[in-house]
């Protein structure tokens, strides 16, 4: 299957551990040359980082995928509690202080609370974290091959109808060449004779040879056709696809380019330049294919 690299992906679940709230991975990708990884997690994830970046690198070949982690909102994370302990025991000290020194002020609630320990920190459940990212990570990523797939299929679709649409031109322009050669011989001849004058029959045919040879394109009809065969068979295997069809483009633009140059009539260079305006929409497509 053909895969763009345009697609986008949001998982969520929720979280009932210390840090409560609702853990959401976002994915969005577009088109790169290479894999591209760009990571905005929240501090108290980012440990998940190397997982969620081999997660991702062993699913997506090529493409900038920039990847958001995040984890309910601040108020819930930073919820704090009482450390019953540490108040019974500052409780004990405040009464043997009392004893020591009876006209001492008692502390106040802002000073206990200042006090170390008395606020303790929710302790974390590192496993269900970790158990709870993996699966919401494995479901993004999961939406995000289905999205770029669904969008590299339009684009093979796009591309197929290029090719069938160049193909049909072949097959317009490939019966033109002999007579459209052989018009233009007939030309040439007649002008070298008008321009050299009789007794210069070998250096006529000579220069006619000379014409025919580099009007010749059977050459690069057959590339063209061949080169055609590749891209569509390069579609049907699927995978990472893009980097061979931009070489292809590029083999097809080169082939279209000669067939122009050599072009002995009118409606043959009418046809290379319509090859041409087609393998520039295909080079465009195939941008965006991983």
């Amino acid at each position: 299957m053909i895969h763009s690299m345009t697609g986008y992906a949001v998982a969520s679940a929720d979280y009932a551990g210390a840090s409560a709230g609702a853990l959401t991975i976002e994915l969005r990708s577009v088109n790169s040359r290479f894999l591209d990884l760009q990571f905005r997690i929240a501090d108290d994830l980012r440990a998940a980082e190397p997982a969620l970046r081999e997660l991702i690198a062993a699913r997506v070949a090529r493409g900038k995928v920039d990847c958001r982690v995040s984890l309910g909102d601040g108020a819930q994370r930073s919820a704090q509690q009482l450390n019953p302990r540490v108040i019974e025991q500052l409780t004990l000290l405040a009464r043997e202080v009392a004893k020591a020194f009876p006209g001492a002020p008692s502390m106040s609630a802002a000073e206990i609370l200042r006090w170390p320990g008395v606020l303790a920190e929710p302790v974390a459940d590192e496993a269900g974290l970790r158990a709870t990212l993996d699966a919401v990570a494995r479901r993004a990523v999961e939406d995000l091959c289905a999205s770029r797939a669904r969008e590299g299929e339009k684009l093979a679709g796009i591309v197929r109808a290029r090719v069938a649409e160049m193909r049909r031109h072949l097959a317009e322009v490939a019966p033109l060449v002999p007579e459209a050669v052989a018009a233009h011989k007939a030309r040439l001849t007649e002008r070298l004779h008008e321009a050299l004058g009789a007794g210069q029959e070998e250096r006529i045919r000579a220069e006619v040879a000379v014409f025919a040879a580099k009007s010749d394109v059977d050459e690069e009809l057959s590339r063209l056709a061949a080169h055609l065969d590749e891209v569509e068979r390069v579609l049907s295997r699927g995978g990472a696809a893009g980097k061979r069809l931009d070489f292809l483009a590029q083999e097809l633009n080169r082939e279209a380019n000669t067939l122009a140059s050599k072009a002995a009539g009118l409606r043959i260079a009418d046809c290379a330049l319509e090859l041409k305006l087609l393998i520039e929409q295909i080079r465009e497509q195939v941008q965006n294919i991983e």
